[in-house]
C-alpha cells in the first residue's frame, strides 16, 4: 500500500501546488487593488507603478536562468565528486543557462532596436 500512497500524494501535490500559487497571486493582486482604491477614496495621490521595459524583463530572466543553470550544474558537479554518475546530471544545467544567454541576447537586440528608432 505504500507505493499507491506515494503516487496519490504525488498527484495531489502536482495539482494543488499550482492551484495554491494561482490563488495566492490572485489574493495579492486583489489586496493591492483594494489598497489603491482605499487610498484614492481618501484623496491620497497614488503614484502609478512603472511597468518594466522589455529590456529589463529580458535581462532579469537572463540573470535568473543563467544563475539557476550554473547553480544546478555546480551542485551536481560537487555531488559528482562523491558519486561519479552524477556528472551526467550536471549537464542538464546547460539548458537553463543557454536559455538565459538567449534572454541576454534578446535584451541587447531590443536595446539596439530602441536606440535605432
Amino acid at each position: 500500500m505504500g507505493g499507491e500512497m506515494i503516487g496519490l500524494v504525488a498527484v495531489i501535490l502536482i495539482f494543488s501546488v499550482p492551484a495554491a500559487l494561482c490563488y495566492t497571486y490572485y489574493r495579492v493582486r486583489k489586496l493591492k487593488s483594494e489598497e489603491r482604491l482605499a487610498a484614492i477614496a481618501k484623496g491620497v495621490a497614488v503614484p502609478m507603478e512603472p511597468e518594466l521595459s522589455q529590456v529589463a524583463r529580458s535581462r532579469r530572466a537572463g540573470i535568473l536562468l543563467v544563475a539557476g543553470g550554473l547553480g544546478y550544474a555546480l551542485t551536481f558537479a560537487l555531488i559528482g565528486r562523491v558519486e561519479p554518475d552524477a556528472f551526467i546530471a550536471a549537464a542538464f544545467g546547460i539548458i537553463p543557462a543557454a536559455i538565459g544567454i538567449g534572454y541576454f541576447i534578446d535584451a541587447t537586440l531590443v536595446r539596439r532596436d530602441h536606440a535605432a528608432s
